[in-house]
């Protein structure tokens, strides 16, 4: 098959397309991959920034595809079942966390496109545990970015609690799927973007921002909760600036840069700041279920499989509205 390989952070990926097709395991099934999502997090393992990869690896996890086959010991899954493959791709079910409905912390948790061969490939495996079926309303690309885009954010959302003026930091691939949740409940979205990034603005305000700006500035309403989706440290003391008395803070991302010192005196006032860790399979199916009703409509930039340097460099640099979607040679006919 062919697939994008990793063989060391920095570098590009090395296109393979001899990579022998894997078999599923007992509980795993085989996946002909019709679209991938290009994550963040995908770059921060490129990058360097994730620093435990399997190595070579194959990134990607906001995978769609259907089931090419089973493992001898698969009961929930069928052949020709259309599913979705997120981050979080193995956990032990045995821990105080994974018993305790935390599973997205158990410390034996193998993710997808990390340590688990992801689906920057023709074909990937994943165990049928952690397989959601996509809701029929949506195409294979629009589906893609669903797979961790639309979940963290969704979890996100969940954390910040029930916050009439909710502030989205970064509005790339999580945040224009956020915000039509969040109106969808009746909130008030204020959208902040890298500063002078008019064309992001303009683009948060057509999907129903009251209001966007630079994330060096501050709204015009104190915010009640406020998601941070950029890596970037220094937007957390910004957003405890703009957020109001009790408000909560969420840093959404896997990685950030470090927290530069902040007066406590913006910390006070029963202000918490918190972060998102990965996901559960309860967000997956919750969110699903909600993004069918909205229904989320998910605007993407397809590439060729073999152009996936290219979409990590333009992800890298900003230049990528919505999400940017990978989709191989064999499935390109294939994305209803």
């Amino acid at each position: 098959m062919h697939a994008m390989i990793l063989d060391a952070a920095h570098r590009p990926l090395r296109c393979d397309q001899e990579m022998a097709t894997p078999k599923p395991g007992a509980h795993e099934v085989l996946i002909r991959i019709h679209a991938c999502g290009v994550c963040r997090t995908d770059l921060h393992v490129v990058d360097g920034e994730l620093t435990h990869p399997k190595l070579p690896l194959v990134p990607g996890h906001e995978i769609v595809g259907t089931v090419a086959a089973l493992g001898s010991q698969v009961k929930g899954v069928r052949l020709g079942d259309r599913v979705g493959v997120p981050w979080l791709g193995w956990t032990c079910g045995e821990c105080v966390y994974c018993k305790s409905g935390r599973e997205n912390l158990c410390d034996r948790a193998r993710f997808t496109g990390y340590q688990i061969n992801g689906g920057y490939a023709d074909y990937t495996v994943a165990d049928e545990r952690f397989c959601f079926p996509i809701p029929a309303g949506f195409t294979n690309v629009e589906a893609a970015p669903l797979l961790c885009a639309g979940l963290i954010g969704y979890r996100a959302l969940r954390l910040a609690g029930d916050a009439p003026r909710l502030g989205l930091y970064g509005f790339g691939a999580a945040a224009h799927i956020a915000i039509q949740v969040a109106r969808y409940r009746g909130q008030e979205v204020y959208a902040f973007t890298r500063p002078g990034d008019a064309a992001g603005q303009d683009f948060a305000r057509a999907l129903g921002a009251v209001w966007a700006g630079g994330s060096d500035g501050l709204p015009p309403e104190l915010l009640d909760a406020a998601l941070i989706f950029a890596p970037v440290g220094e937007l957390v003391p910004l957003a405890l600036k703009a957020t109001a008395k009790g408000g909560t803070v969420v840093c959404a991302g896997i990685h950030m840069t470090d927290i530069p010192s902040f007066p406590y005196s913006i910390l006070w006032d029963e202000r918490v700041v918190r972060s998102v860790a990965n996901l559960t399979r309860r967000d997956g199916d919750e969110f699903l279920a909600i993004a069918a009703k909205i229904p989320v409509h998910t605007t993407t930039m397809r590439f060729p499989l073999q152009n996936a340097n290219e979409a990590l460099a333009r992800l890298r640099d900003g230049r990528i509205t919505g999400a940017a979607v990978l989709v191989p040679e064999a499935s390109k006919h294939d994305l209803d």
